[in-house]
């Protein structure tokens, strides 16, 4: 089923996110629709928060990519309970947009290796360095789960050039092809 896309202004979107259990509601079924909803989206990531649930769970499709990146070439995965621990490596500045606030493209500086910490779909605990664009989209995923945008990353000059934008996502004017959620304050 094809989730709304909750947008910039969402308090959800704000929230630290909460671990789960195995035996969280309808798990299986979440995972898919999630795929689903960022699939019809056109996206690469999704965090529970951006459908309006505050828990760690991420779903990440590279295979998408892999016209360009042999190496995602069925890449599909969800990460439940996922931590960063360690963030290294070149500082590396990349364009990047998101389903939350769409129409907005700025460049983000990250680090481009990880050490993250996750669960698996069967619950099986992951410790792995990921290094590379996954360690960007993991990143931006994860800020998510922390109650972060990518926005939040950009000096204060990026963030007064695009205020207009964010203000408008705050009156609900959120223009894109996806089914969203947004705010709308007077």
């Amino acid at each position: 089923m094809i989730l709304p896309i909750y947008t910039y202004g969402q308090p959800v979107l704000r929230k630290v996110s909460e671990d789960i259990t195995p035996d969280y509601p309808e798990l299986k079924q979440l995972i898919a629709d999630m795929f689903e909803t960022m699939d019809h989206a056109d996206g690469v990531g999704l965090a529970a928060p951006q459908i309006g649930l505050p828990i760690r769970v991420v779903v990440i499709n590279l295979d998408v990519l892999s016209d360009d990146l042999p190496e995602f070439k069925g890449f599909r995965k969800a990460y439940i309970n996922a931590h960063i621990e360690e963030v290294s490596g070149e500082e590396v500045s990349m364009e990047e947009g998101c389903l939350s606030l769409p129409g907005i493209h700025e460049s983000v500086k990250r680090g481009n290796k990880i050490r993250v910490k996750y669960m698996d779909e069967n619950f099986q605990e992951h410790d792995e360095v990921v290094e590379g664009y996954l360690a960007r989209v993991m990143q931006h995923e994860f800020d998510h789960l922390e109650g972060k945008m990518f926005i939040d990353h950009l000096s204060a000059l990026r963030k007064q050039m695009i205020k207009g934008k964010l203000n408008a996502m705050l009156k609900g004017k959120a223009h894109c092809t996806y089914k969203v959620k947004t705010v709308r304050v007077k």
